[in-house]
């Protein structure tokens, strides 16, 4: 018997719904819509933003606005709130017994502030100490990239990758740095645009501050 993508959607939220506030404040009908169907509703009620701000809406140039908004929207810088959009995570036996220290840094982060809606620029720090296993050095990457594209506070964004990586590497000697700009303070507001806000987890060996410096160092900051 054929499932409908909608009825899959639904099984896999109600997972994520377990997790509670590791994830964004959903609500159970979030799998109740396809895409296509959630970027027809989006770009109608933006066009209705437009309307109330004044825009003409039928000038060349902001007549396909909406659809284009709502298709940035679903499609892509909030792509993070489908969990079908969960990348695959290729992950190998440890055969090389490699017990030490694996870092990548300066990941790009590209999010969105879950309070206004504007953006978090910055890069993402992650090591690990594998154990059984080790993950493909480009899914660390997409990790951060699907969990960013969801509207977001920085906090619950260091939550997600730990976790995330956990779950994909079987250990938690893992240390996760989040270094960000967010707009919503440098481009309204108090307009600071020299600031950047920090978040990190240490799990594991981490928790050994010889290790954590370790880590630290190998960041240069």
């Amino acid at each position: 018997m054929l499932v409908k993508k909608s009825e899959r959607n639904t099984g896999i939220l109600d997972e994520v719904f377990e997790n509670g506030s590791v994830y964004p404040p959903l609500r159970k009908e979030a799998a109740a819509r396809t895409d296509d169907e959630k970027v027809r509703l989006i770009a109608g009620h933006f066009e209705q933003i437009m309307l109330v701000l004044g825009l003409d809406v039928t000038d060349d140039s902001l007549q396909e606005t909406p659809a284009r908004v709502a298709r940035m929207y679903v499609n892509e810088i909030f792509s993070g709130l489908n969990p079908l959009h969960k990348p695959e995570i290729s992950v190998f036996e440890n055969k090389y017994g490699y017990d030490q220290m694996l870092v990548e840094k300066n990941i790009t982060l590209y999010s969105y502030c879950e309070h206004h809606f504007v953006p978090i620029i910055g890069k993402v720090h992650v090591a690990y100490y594998p154990a059984d296993k080790v993950i493909g050095l480009s899914k660390i990457n997409r990790i951060v990239e699907y969990c960013a594209k969801r509207p977001q506070v920085q906090e619950r964004l260091t939550v997600q990758i730990t976790n995330t990586l956990e779950e994909a590497l079987g250990t938690n000697h893992i240390a996760v740095l989040v270094d960000a700009t967010h707009l919503c303070v440098a481009s309204r507001g108090v307009r600071d645009i020299q600031c950047s806000t920090v978040t990190s987890y240490f799990g594991g060996k981490f928790r050994n501050e010889e290790k954590k410096n370790e880590f630290m160092n190998l960041l240069k900051l």
